[in-house]
């Protein structure tokens, strides 16, 4: 799954760990998903979605290559 998390982390002046720490998870975790190496809860989707105030299809997209 592709995702924006980077650009909106960026556009808000926020880290990785600040990010990890707004939504309860590990920076570990915020990288994992920005590198697309993971795909993260529907739930933390959504909470990553709410805390940027954009709808999720906004930071996350299917990969069509798959």
């Amino acid at each position: 799954m592709k995702n924006k998390i980077k650009v909106y982390r960026a556009m808000h002046d926020m880290t990785q760990e600040e990010l990890a720490e707004l939504l309860h998870v590990t920076r570990r975790t915020i990288n994992s998903i920005e590198r697309e190496k993971y795909n993260p809860s529907i739930e933390v989707a959504f909470r990553i979605a709410r805390l940027f105030n954009v709808p999720v299809e906004e930071i996350f997209s299917l990969d069509e290559g798959e």
